[in-house]
């Protein structure tokens, strides 16, 4: 059993308050997923279970865990520098448990995750992994760990279909506790059966917490009926105490008409105008009494509000945006071939994604694709890496980051469009470093909007958006007029989003839809 009690989390920097009052009981079988919007607590949440010195440097937490008889289990949202400096084979050995397995059982685990059979026992320095490569490393770590007690940041993020396929298998076959963050809907609608729905609401002035025992889209769904329910009860209240102070009014207005009009010589007359106000003025306190109790209308946390692109996103259909051939797609040090008789052409607004295993050389070819449409003068591209901080300046403000004039009507613009971000004025001001996955990328595609570019350059543009900003993101790209080519894992992004799909392998490129 894992619990928590009254735990209260406040932000250092601008004394936002994360979390109040936070209850949580977990036991074996919970599949419980952390949903909510970007910079809402959900990493930090999980972080302070696993080691609470992990947020210390920027959260203000106080609240106590109960723990019987489990051992934990996390895997981060990026891997650390230090682990990153190691050696795969130095990276698993620090596990005693690793000792204990032959060759044989070790073979067999790495078969399962679609890794090389002596991957374990390999030199490669864990840093050069690709992304989704990393997360099979981590959480191959922590299965050979025997936790009880599954934490898991963003799973999903950079692995492949057969991947999350098998991530799905391991925690719905968990005996354990899983507790996990995820922006997949497909990984949550089929693993998840509790949610925990951390909102900031009121422009983030309060927070709010849903702990519900339901499947990822009974919540959904019977919390839409819920809201629209309350929403249709508080409007029948208002527009009934609209009719009924009208007509308190009116009387209140009758009385006190007779009473100044009522001559000094008709004292019988005046006393009972007074009784009578005494009676309508009785009548308007226990209005106010009932309207205490009147429905409130609900609040929500609303999915962020923006269109991605403009007039100059405009790209004619018969434009070719890009046909290239390369006979050999090498890794970035030159030192093995990843793939061989690559052919790509896309014209007008197409939507491409490209799919294939982890280590395939997806990102690889992205970044080949990037270099070349970024120097192209005949189109506007830009590019969204997997890696945000390889484009932006982590040590400056949203703000100064995408502001190129200096302008104080720019500057006026761009604070406008990240309150429709949902943005709050202090994160606005905030380093970059110190955002969340989700709110760095919300600034690249707010500097993808402004420059106007017709050509997105996009590696995998969703994995960090809340289950709840998904839709409103994938409908921004459907609907934007130029371009894009991607890599993504996401299905519903796929299926929503893109008109053809390619599949890498070392054989080249395939059309696979």
């Amino acid at each position: 059993m894992l619990q928590i009690k009254k735990l209260n989390m406040i932000h250092k920097k601008d004394l936002r308050v994360i979390l109040s009052d936070f209850n949580l009981v977990l036991n074996a079988g919970d599949k419980a997923v952390i949903i909510g919007e970007e910079g809402n607590g959900k990493s930090t949440l999980i972080k302070w279970i696993y080691n609470p010195l992990l947020i210390d440097d920027y959260i203000e937490a106080e609240g106590e865990m109960i723990v019987t008889k489990e051992s934990f289990g996390y895997l981060p949202q990026e891997m650390s520098d230090e682990d990153k400096r190691k050696t795969v084979y130095e990276y698993f050995s620090e596990e005693e448990l690793f000792w204990n397995k032959t060759p044989k059982e070790l073979s067999k685990v790495a078969g399962e995750f679609g890794m090389e059979k002596d991957f374990f026992y390999s030199e490669q320095e864990m840093g050069s992994l690709s992304g989704g490569e990393k997360v099979k490393a981590q959480l191959m770590r922590l299965l050979i760990r025997e936790v009880t007690v599954l934490l898991l940041d963003e799973p999903s993020n950079d692995i492949d279909i057969r991947m999350l396929e098998l991530l799905e298998k391991i925690i719905n076959n968990w005996k354990h506790i899983v507790l996990f963050v995820s922006h997949d809907e497909t990984l949550i609608e089929n693993t998840a059966n509790m949610v925990i729905h951390i909102e900031q609401i009121m422009r983030k002035t309060k927070t709010r917490y849903t702990v519900a025992g339901l499947p990822y889209r009974k919540y959904v769904e019977e919390r839409l009926h819920k809201f629209e329910s309350q929403q249709r009860q508080a409007l029948n209240d208002m527009k009934a105490k609209k009719i009924r102070d009208e007509k308190y009014r009116k009387i209140m207005q009758n009385v006190q008409n007779a009473l100044d009009n009522c001559s000094r010589q008709d004292p019988f007359t005046a006393k009972n105008l007074k009784v009578k106000m005494n009676t309508v003025k009785s009548m308007g306190r226990r209005f106010e009494k009932e309207d205490e109790k009147m429905t409130e209308m609900p609040q929500q946390e609303e999915a962020i509000f923006f269109k991605l692109g403009n007039k100059d996103s405009y790209i004619a259909a018969g434009k070719t945006v890009i046909e290239c051939t390369i006979p050999k797609l090498m890794t970035s040090d030159r030192k093995r071939i990843l793939a061989e008789d690559i052919n790509f052409k896309i014209k007008g607004a197409e939507k491409v994604c490209i799919i294939g295993a982890n280590g395939a050389g997806k990102t690889t070819l992205l970044r080949n694709i990037a270099e070349e449409l970024l120097n192209r003068s005949d189109i506007k591209a830009e590019y969204m890496p997997q890696n945000y901080e390889d484009i932006l300046n982590t040590d400056m403000t949203p703000v100064d980051f995408l502001d190129k004039s200096g302008d104080k009507e720019e500057r006026t613009r761009i604070r406008t469009y990240l309150g429709s971000l949902k943005y709050t004025v202090d994160e606005m001001e905030h380093p970059i470093r110190e955002l969340s996955g989700g709110q760095k990328a919300k600034v690249l595609l707010l500097k993808m909007s402004l420059s106007g570019a017709n050509v997105l350059i996009l590696d995998e543009p969703t994995r960090n958006f809340s289950s709840l900003s998904g839709p409103v993101i994938r409908k921004m790209l459907r609907e934007f007029p130029g371009a894009i080519i991607s890599i993504s894992h996401d299905r519903k992004y796929m299926v929503e989003v893109c008109d053809k799909i390619y599949e890498l392998s070392s054989m080249g490129l395939k059309v696979v839809n």
